[in-house]
């Protein structure tokens, strides 16, 4: 990020527009202190959550999730017979 002293921005306003429109960010000092910064404008992307991860993804850094159904997932086999759980419950609870 460059940085552009109060005075030069007066002097060159129409230069460091022409920098921000062009995606370039700039930070405003005066004597030294960062006191304000100059950001082009957010573009339709910024205003998408997924944005952030498409960027990563665009970049490689991560992979995009595969969807997969529930056919993809193996069926498990049944290890007690149906009405077991029920008939486990009653049990324990006894009358009330």
């Amino acid at each position: 990020m460059k940085q552009v002293a109060l005075r030069e921005l007066k002097n060159r306003l129409r230069e460091c527009m022409r920098l921000v429109r062009s995606g370039e960010c700039l930070q405003i000092t005066d004597r030294g202190q960062v006191i304000a910064e100059l950001v082009p404008p957010m573009s339709a992307t910024a205003h998408d959550p997924a944005a952030p991860l498409t960027e990563l993804e665009r970049k490689g850094l991560v992979r995009p999730r595969i969807v997969k159904g529930r056919a993809s997932y193996p069926r498990l086999r049944r290890l007690v017979s149906v009405g077991t759980a029920q008939r486990l419950l009653d049990e324990e609870r006894g009358e009330r």
